[in-house]
């Protein structure tokens, strides 16, 4: 990346909090500012002030064109993958394999805006940042330095080719590519850029462990049959949107899939986390009561646990019943605080007749629908029960264990 003139630069600072689309309009104004560039730094400033709070501060980092913004962690999701690999490496030291945390060196063969090099390098002595995109080295070349991380050495290359021949780490990272040729998103390993299930022997041929990033619309039934080596995997939300899959990869004995434990985490704006851990094995074997009407409470499970596919361990944990299987919805009596999901009090329920509608709704015009295992859309039935969105009440549309459909009136706790 060229370096910005001192007017564009200027103008970065001064316009840093400006709505870009009505910056773009004043080009003709500014002739000495280079106006393409000085849009994509403001935007992309105004990207990370969300995305990494921790870097929104610090004067002089170059910030890359939107889709490289786009696709990178977020600050939140990025230390939690740091998090991981400390956890795991610090089973691995009360083994005596690694003497100190900062010890050892990493590899992040797809390096992108540096978001994942820079937290997860914090675990590591050595690090080095892969990419084969010029322009993204050009700006990891300028950030890594002013953010402390004099640690990481930038290497434009290709991932693959990089990875045949490096020298061997104690940990690799990669994130693949998510889109095709076309700009759309794919959900298979095999249509992933580099295809990580290829690469897996290499992978871990050149180190220990292997940190994978999937996109959180794969099927990670697939991915684990797809892999060989899987030691853990990790579906990450942040409040309640599922946002990545991750893999860890390991030379330890292979597991068989139904006892690989799956992570589910939900992590919220108050830096705290949902996390429940399971197997297949576990989901298989666990028992699950179903519940004939709503109780008191009604609860809803985080998007990670809905994607992971515990449904039943959900039940047997924390001792609520199911209001059918396929509604993932549980209900109890007295209140789960501790629930990793969404809590509500129950004010009441009702079936699909009319005059039970009308009272449950009462003065109600307004509210916050959800449907879950139930034949109409929540656009379909706003307007059959002709409520707008918001306001504080809220209503779930479902089927119970001896499939009568039914409307729930709530109000959220906690």
């Amino acid at each position: 990346m060229s370096a910005l003139n001192p007017e564009t630069l200027a103008f970065i600072h001064e316009h840093r909090n400006d709505d870009v689309r009505t910056l773009a309009l004043k080009t003709g104004k500014y002739p000495a500012v280079d106006m393409p560039a000085a849009i994509t730094q403001i935007a992309g400033r105004q990207t990370v002030r969300e995305k990494v709070p921790a870097w929104a501060e610090q004067e002089g980092i170059l910030c890359p064109v939107h889709l490289s913004l786009e696709q990178c962690s977020s600050e939140s999701t990025a230390r939690h993958k740091a998090d991981i690999i400390r956890r795991i490496r610090h089973a691995s030291a009360s083994e005596n394999k690694i003497p100190d945390e900062v010890e050892g060196t990493f590899t992040d063969l797809t390096g992108g805006f540096g978001i994942d090099c820079a937290f997860l390098s914090a675990c590591f002595r050595e690090a080095t940042y892969v990419e084969r995109q010029e322009a993204l080295c050009d700006i990891a070349v300028h950030n890594f330095p002013l953010l402390g991380l004099k640690h990481i050495t930038v290497c434009h290359d290709d991932c693959i080719r990089h990875l045949q021949q490096m020298q061997p780490a104690d940990w690799i990272f990669i994130d693949p590519a998510r889109r095709d040729g076309q700009g759309g998103k794919v959900v298979a390993i095999s249509d992933c850029e580099p295809d990580v299930a290829a690469l897996e022997e290499l992978l871990l041929e050149k180190a220990e462990h292997v940190l994978i990033k999937l996109s959180p619309m794969l099927d990670l039934a697939l991915a684990l049959n797809n892999l060989k080596h899987v030691q853990e995997a990790h579906i990450i939300s942040v409040n309640n949107e599922c946002k990545e899959l991750l893999l860890v990869l390991g030379r330890s004995e292979t597991l068989p899939t139904d006892v690989i434990p799956i992570h589910c985490t939900n992590l919220t704006g108050a830096g705290l986390a949902q996390t429940l851990t399971f197997c297949r094995r576990q989901e298989k074997e666990s028992t699950c009561r179903f519940a004939s009407v709503p109780q008191a409470y009604l609860y809803e499970s985080n998007a990670s646990i809905l994607k992971g596919g515990a449904f039943r361990c959900v039940s047997h944990i924390y001792k609520v019943e199911k209001l059918h299987p396929n509604s993932h919805l549980y209900t109890s009596d007295e209140y789960i605080s501790d629930f990793p999901g969404r809590k509500f009090q129950v004010l009441g329920s009702c079936g699909f007749g009319k005059k039970e509608i009308k009272e449950l709704l009462g003065v109600a015009k307004r509210g916050n629908l959800t449907v879950r295992n139930f034949p109409s859309s929540v656009a379909e039935l706003r307007k059959r029960l002709k409520l707008t969105e918001g306001g504080d009440v809220y209503f779930f549309a479902t089927t119970l264990a001896d499939e009568k459909k039914v409307l729930i009136r709530c109000r959220p706790m906690g």
